[in-house]
């Protein structure tokens, strides 16, 4: 399917006011690679301020008007989108065997793009994809204890021991011993829960109720830290976050 039908109305642009080169300013913008961006500039494409100007060194602020063959181009230093990521993708920026989140995007946006922390490749739902390399480690590092949420499904029914073993704090199978988390079951289906963790260990909720002697069939992130799953995005489909979703993760 065409993936840019499944672009869902973009953020407002992040403008901000610094001095930088000309070709560094549209590479940042992804109207291309630097080689490219440098050719456009020498054949005259790009005007600032409605002056044409054909040296790739020539330092803007970030704030003028720049075009490109005739169209705006406003100043990002960084992107971030919200993935809901579908089954059968791997959270990676590339893969030998399957296909990577970055695969859901166009080719023109995917430089510099990576996925911020990880979903397993059967698991679906909320995935952060960026170019901001400080927002992603303070997002993953485990110093920060950012909270995670997830809809699970179990293929045998949750009780109260399972509630308080969560709760407590489960030791796996290889001895590592994990945080106090939450686990909801839902009244109505016991097979279904709520989770929420502090950490991001390797296949952790999955770990957790095999530790109690269980299995999840199903699992879907929907939210990290203060960011929710916005339910109009459909699986496979992204959008850029606004401003107020990226202060909220800071």
């Amino acid at each position: 399917f065409r993936q840019d039908k499944c672009v869902v109305g973009p953020g407002r642009p992040r403008i901000m006011t610094k001095t930088i080169r000309l070709d560094k300013y549209l590479t940042d913008c992804r109207t291309g690679s630097r080689s490219e961006v440098k050719n456009h500039i020498r054949k005259g494409l790009v005007s600032v301020n409605g002056a044409t100007c054909t040296d790739p060194a020539t330092h803007i602020r970030t704030s003028d008007h720049v075009t490109l063959d005739g169209r705006m181009v406003e100043y990002k230093q960084h992107v971030y989108y919200m993935l809901n990521k579908p089954a059968g993708y791997v959270s990676a920026t590339k893969d030998a065997k399957d296909r990577t989140v970055l695969d859901l995007f166009p080719e023109e946006l995917r430089s510099r793009l990576f996925p911020v922390g990880r979903l397993d490749k059967d698991s679906v739902g909320l995935l952060i994809i960026c170019d901001d390399g400080e927002l992603s480690h303070a997002l993953t590092s485990p110093t920060t204890h950012t909270e995670k949420k997830y809809l699970i499904r179990t293929d045998e029914a949750l009780d109260d021991s399972d509630i308080a073993a969560f709760y407590n704090g489960i030791t796996l199978a290889d001895g590592s011993r994990l945080k106090s988390a939450k686990l909801e079951p839902d009244e109505e289906d016991r097979c279904c829960a709520l989770v929420t963790i502090s950490e991001g260990k390797y296949h952790q909720i999955k770990r957790m109720i095999a530790s109690r002697g269980k299995k999840v069939t199903y699992l879907k992130r929907i939210s990290m830290g203060n960011l929710v799953l916005d339910p109009k995005l459909g699986e496979g489909c992204y959008r850029e976050l606004t401003d107020e979703e990226i202060e909220d993760l800071r």
